[in-house]
């Protein structure tokens, strides 16, 4: 039990999140800012993506790792690193101490937990129980000597594991005592750690059980305490990091809570770093729902908040958003697109989902071109996404193909003809491409 190690960046990611660091992904990382909203056991994953990246001080990283898990019962993987730091082979007599009376309180807390454990795993038990707790109680008090003092031992118990990194154990520990307690602060707290460790084990399907569930309990638990919310929104939107890239079935419910009114309202005064996350996600997702009104609802959400929060917050992946769908202007967005996939590389969360923003940007940006010229050189549009001639003249024929767009492709001229539709007596008020374009994306 005292020999588990940390669970890795790769576990995390499945071997994805792997990429060779530059100045601009340096420049913007946001570990710093991550740090403050994650538990320590979160963190781990993040610094030994940070550890695999050429360029950065091991020794560092491993003093990092040292001082995040010092207060952890993680005692032999804290020895090893230990070694490491000090270049010994000794384990100092503190390690061999600590290690003994970890073994001996897990030994402990498995003796007194042994009845309440079984009487759960007992179908006749579980089969009485009913959703009033108080009842439940007194059931289990009257038929089976079981007190509050047991059951809070469930909760001291999975918290424990927790610290041993048996995560799978602490997520059953945990889960048996939100069942039966009535203490509204623990069985919060016990949700927190629920959901923490169906992270570190990566059942996301289970992980997004438990947002819901963490989310009910700050719109019911705290809704008197304004201030309060605020900080457990903002956790809450900090861990559901891990499921938002990771797990593609949460990805359009992620992004719906992060667009409803008061998730949005958290990143906009307390993390609008989150920015750089909902535009990757928003950008990516063009493939999936690009011809919804959720989409367009998304995308013109997005663009205002950008606009709304610019002086608070950018970074090349922003900066893209900003050039065109605020400025209209292309060549900066192409421009800030390739900072913005050495950013999306360098971060832990988003760099497996690298290419396809790239792709699905140069789509938007072809688009975008497509809709505010009728006359578009195949040359110059190549040029403009940083495609060669022939891979451009590809691009585009199928981008046109997938959008249905109006378009005749010139070969002789090298030209492209958009048949754009007549404009509504209201369109031709906005003479300026940049407006007709707002209308077209339905920004304005």
């Amino acid at each position: 039990m005292t020999d588990i190690t940390p669970v890795s960046a790769d576990a995390l990611t499945n071997g994805k999140a792997q990429m060779v660091p530059t100045e601009v992904a340096q420049e913007y990382d946001l570990l710093p800012k991550l740090i403050p909203h994650l538990d320590r056991h979160l963190i781990f994953p993040l610094l030994e993506f940070l550890s695999g990246q050429e360029g950065e001080e091991g020794s560092e990283i491993t003093r990092t790792k040292y001082e995040l898990l010092k207060q952890t019962n993680m005692t032999d993987y804290l020895a090893s690193l230990w070694q490491e730091l000090n270049d010994s082979d000794e384990v100092p007599e503190e390690f061999l101490k600590k290690r003994d009376e970890v073994l001996q309180r897990l030994e402990l807390f498995g003796s007194e937990t042994s009845k309440i454990d079984e009487l759960l795993s007992d179908d006749s038990v579980v089969s009485n129980l009913r959703s009033d707790k108080v009842a439940n109680l007194k059931f289990l008090e009257t038929n089976h000597d079981i007190s509050i003092q047991n059951i809070d031992m469930l909760y001291d118990y999975g918290r424990f594991q927790y610290s041993c990194g048996s995560y799978a154990n602490a997520a059953h520990l945990l889960d048996q005592f939100r069942i039966l307690s009535t203490d509204n602060d623990k069985v919060t707290s016990a949700t927190w750690g629920k959901l923490a460790c169906d992270i570190l084990t990566t059942q996301w399907d289970v992980v997004m059980e438990e947002v819901n569930k963490v989310k009910e309990s700050i719109e019911t638990k705290l809704f008197n305490n304004p201030l309060a919310q605020l900080q457990h929104r903002t956790w809450l939107i900090h861990w559901t990091l891990f499921p938002f890239f990771n797990y593609e079935p949460a990805r359009d419910t992620i992004t719906d809570l992060l667009f409803s009114p008061a998730f949005i309202n958290t990143i906009q005064t307390n993390c609008p770093w989150i920015l750089r996350y909902l535009a990757a996600a928003v950008i990516t997702n063009r493939s999936r729902t690009r011809n919804t009104g959720q989409y367009q609802k998304q995308l013109k959400d997005l663009v205002r908040v950008v606009r709304q929060e610019g002086h608070e917050y950018r970074d090349p992946v922003t900066d893209f958003i900003k050039a065109l769908y605020i400025d209209f202007d292309f060549e900066t967005a192409q421009s800030t697109l390739s900072s913005a996939d050495k950013v999306l590389k360098g971060d832990f969360f988003l760099s497996a989902a690298a290419e396809s923003f790239v792709e699905a940007a140069r789509h938007l940006i072809s688009e975008s071109y497509c809709k505010i010229h009728q006359r578009i050189d195949i040359g110059d549009l190549s040029k403009r996404l940083g495609l060669g001639a022939d891979e451009g003249e590809k691009w585009i024929v199928n981008l046109i193909r997938d959008t249905r767009m109006d378009g005749k492709l010139d070969y002789q001229e090298g030209t492209v003809l958009m048949n754009h539709p007549a404009n509504s007596v209201y369109q031709q008020v906005c003479t300026t491409p940049f407006l007709s374009l707002r209308l077209n994306l339905g920004i304005c």
